[in-house]
């Protein structure tokens, strides 16, 4: 079967490496210079960064997706546990290290609040009987109501407080300032708020702070390659530096792509590209499951605020991942998801990975890499002296909380913001990481694998079920693979029918 997949994001390239295995003739068309989609990479004199995601967690669902493929992720690259997994410099100057052994952390959360530790160990425990119950949930894919609501999923949402925000969840097992902060901020990664967040996505802790925090040598980016890899030993062509321009629709089915190089006829079309985007941008209007008015009334996750930082000396202060979380969490949240008073923030919490802390490739012998990252609402006004100004607070707070100045010492600089996100990857309203996980845009209620009005049309990515995130998006390729796989085998079942069927 001639398949034409639109994206080489990581969605795109897990789908092209397990429909290559299977046999079929896939292309893959990516409007920029390389695989990886926000996953790419920067180099500039000697340092190298991982443009978007930094985090290696949840190793299983590698494991399970490198397994389908035959293989496994230590054939392809050598994992390291961090050790600390991250550091967490406090507005108040403290700075603690999250250690990757949890009953270190459980004796930090004694430091936090009288009996911190003892209520850290009852709520891991939650979280990780939660991630085990969700291990089945998330494979799944969900096509109507009486999916949401078969026996075992109502039981198990019973048990998930799915009803209940993670902020209050949260509440009621510390009090402390510190304790909440530590199990909430990951909530980050699936560009949520701890208050319209459900409480099931307390897993997030275990993820984190049981199944530890891991650096493949030579970055995310050594995933990518990976990948691609094995989809190009397959057979799978790829073609960057080509944008699709129109998935073209015959009659109510998908039939190819037109590029801006070339029209291109295919019997399926998997769109990995941002959803919206292909929806409002690529299909005729007819064909749209969502029309414009549905994205306008969706809970976007933030866009950013990222500097890429090459900087000559040694930073001994910071750990390869570094939490700056101001006491005023929740303000700055309300300035992301409150849409009716978006705004930079004045005194934003942020992130800053320095990844040459674990990997001698990431920056020329001593000195660092610096991936500084501060979300930001989408849609916000986005302007070069905006950003120049705000990146000049971020180092001032910086350096005060380090007790270090670093700014002399900046031999690479680059601003990656809301706009960027929009022009290199498509990105509804600048989103960094599409439709965060709120109840109500989980599961059923998030954009549908298959499209509703084009057949032979279907979708990956973080848009899609189960979400946000690499291995969200490794396991939402997993599901298109077998939901094709299934649907051939349907029409195969049907052709063998009529075939069958006598002629009077």
């Amino acid at each position: 079967m001639k398949i034409c997949i639109v994206g080489a994001g990581f969605g795109g390239l897990a789908a092209a490496a397990m429909l290559g295995k299977n046999g079929h003739n896939v292309t893959v068309f990516e409007k920029n210079e390389g695989p990886g989609g926000r996953a790419g990479i920067y180099t500039e004199k000697g340092y190298t960064f991982d443009m978007g995601p930094s985090w290696y967690l949840m190793p299983d669902v590698y494991e399970t997706f490198f397994a389908a493929l035959g293989t496994a992720p230590e054939e392809h690259f050598n994992l390291v546990l961090l050790d600390p997994a991250y550091r967490i410099f406090f507005e108040d100057r403290r700075i603690v290290d999250i250690s990757s052994d949890p009953e270190k952390t459980i004796a930090l959360f004694d430091t936090f609040e009288e009996g911190g530790g003892s209520r850290l160990r009852d709520y891991l425990q939650s979280a990780a009987e939660m991630y085990e119950v969700s291990k089945d949930l998330i494979y799944r894919d969900y096509r109507t109501i009486f999916d949401v609501f078969d026996r075992k999923l109502v039981l198990e949402g019973t048990k998930m407080h799915a009803l209940e925000s993670l902020d209050s969840f949260v509440g009621r097992y510390f009090y402390s300032d510190e304790a909440k902060k530590v199990v909430e901020y990951s909530i980050g990664f699936l560009g949520g708020s701890p208050k319209n967040t459900p409480a099931f996505y307390h897993i997030m802790s275990h993820i984190d702070l049981t199944l530890g925090v891991w650096y493949p040598q030579g970055g995310i980016r050594q995933v990518v390659d990976a990948i691609h890899d094995i989809a190009w030993k397959s057979g799978v062509i790829f073609r960057y530096d080509e944008p699709v321009e129109e998935i073209l629709v015959e009659g109510d089915t998908a039939i190819g792509v037109r590029t801006t190089k070339a029209t291109f006829g295919a019997d399926l079309v998997i769109v990995n590209a941002d959803y919206a985007h292909a929806e409002l941008d690529l299909l005729p209007h007819e064909g749209r499951t969502y029309p414009r008015h549905y994205w306008e009334k969706r809970v976007m996750a933030p866009s950013a605020f990222v500097a890429y930082l090459g900087v000559s000396g040694e930073i001994p202060e910071l750990a390869h991942h570094n939490l700056f979380l101001e006491r005023d969490r929740a303000e700055g949240l309300d300035h992301i998801f409150d849409t009716g008073r978006p705004a930079w923030p004045e005194h934003p919490s942020y992130y800053v990975n320095v990844p040459s802390k674990t990997d001698t490739t990431a920056a020329p012998e001593g000195c660092e890499t610096l991936f500084v990252m501060v979300p930001l609402a989408p849609g916000l006004e986005d302007s070069p002296e905006r950003r120049e100004a705000f990146l000049e607070r971020i180092l001032d707070d910086l350096e005060a909380k380090i007790g270090r100045p670093i700014r002399e010492q900046v031999e690479v600089k680059r601003i990656f913001a809301l706009s960027d996100f929009t022009r290199r990857y498509n990105a509804y309203r600048g989103t960094a990481l599409g439709l965060t996980q709120t109840l109500w845009q989980t599961a059923l209620f998030r954009p549908a694998y298959r499209s509703r009005h084009v057949k032979n049309l279907y979708f990956t990515g973080q848009y899609t079920h189960p979400g946000i995130g690499v291995p969200m998006t490794l396991i939402s390729s997993q599901i298109v693979d077998r939901e094709i796989r299934t649907d051939m085998g349907r029409e195969e079942e049907l052709r063998d029918r009529q075939t069958a069927v006598p002629h009077l």
